[in-house]
């Protein structure tokens, strides 16, 4: 029930179905910027990482850049950027009573951190995507430690199979040694599952990409990414600092919201609720 009130509230939002699936695309000036940065750059943008005073004390979105590794698995730190931070934005500021940062109306003011960048420790939680082909170097292992352990939380994103998640654990436990800080399958019952919408499980979204050209198929690694994984990293009082949806693409559900309508109804509405349940966890333990 509350899965189908979330697909109503999204779609109420707006006066038809329609206007509920374009009114985040960009437009004008808006769209020509997002164009730029979809174009060259580090990780195939062009972007400022975030600065001191672009924090104002309302809710940013912010999302890690990384270098890549060449022995990974999976695409660069940008996939998604930056229309998935901007729609889960102004959804979390739609579905929820959180102060939302904007800039103008639907122009929220989402952000990109490096690990070694002092910011890091302005953004509450940051999300990570295609962990499979990240890079830390030992500076970076260390903030990301230091981060977690001082109260911060990192959600890991779109990474498939067992090459991807091996890639990841291999540079993840340079921060967090998996003989000190193992990681747990989420069981059914932990409240991230229920912190808003009672959800009780991660789904498997494709990007939209795989879904179309596939026929509808949700496992981008076929049999070998066929059972989704939400996994986590607890700290020594059982807080839980790592998120990790393996197996699965929630950002695409954001991003791609405006593409397809039926895609929006099977997927973004699944993600929204599992997204935004782990927003408000993560800002709230």
């Amino acid at each position: 029930m509350r899965v189908f009130a979330l697909i109503l509230t999204i779609v109420m939002a707006s006066a038809s179905a329609g206007d509920a699936l374009v009114v985040n695309i960009p437009i004008g000036a808006d769209r020509e910027r997002v164009e730029r940065q979809r174009r060259g750059g580090r990780g195939g943008f062009s972007i400022r990482p975030a600065a001191a005073e672009d924090f104002d004390g309302l809710y940013q979105f912010c999302r890690v850049a990384f270098r890549p590794n060449r022995g990974g698995d999976g695409g660069n730190w940008g996939v998604d950027y930056p229309r998935a931070d901007i729609n889960v934005s102004i959804r979390l500021s739609e579905l929820t009573k959180t102060n939302v940062s904007f800039a103008a109306p639907q122009e929220p003011n989402h952000l990109v951190v490096r690990l070694t960048d002092e910011t890091l420790f302005q953004c509450p939680m940051v999300m990570m995507t295609e962990v499979g082909a990240a890079y830390l170097d030992a500076p970076e292992a260390e903030a990301l430690r230091t981060y977690v352990l001082k109260g911060g939380f990192v959600w890991a994103d779109d990474f498939w199979g067992e090459w991807a998640w091996r890639s990841w654990m291999d540079q993840l436990g340079k921060a967090l040694p998996p003989a000190e800080f193992p990681v747990r399958d989420l069981e059914r019952g932990h409240p991230i599952f229920r912190t808003l919408f009672d959800v009780g499980y991660v789904p498997q979204i494709a990007s939209i990409g795989h879904w179309w050209g596939s026929g509808g198929g949700t496992s981008e690694r076929g049999a070998e990414s066929a059972e989704v994984h939400a996994r986590g990293i607890f700290d020594k009082q059982g807080r839980l600092m790592v998120l990790m949806t393996h197996n699965t693409d929630i950002g695409d559900s954001w991003e791609e919201e405006a593409s397809n309508p039926q895609y929006f109804y099977e997927f973004s509405t699944k993600g929204y609720a599992f997204g935004i349940n782990a927003i408000v966890y993560a800002m709230t333990h």
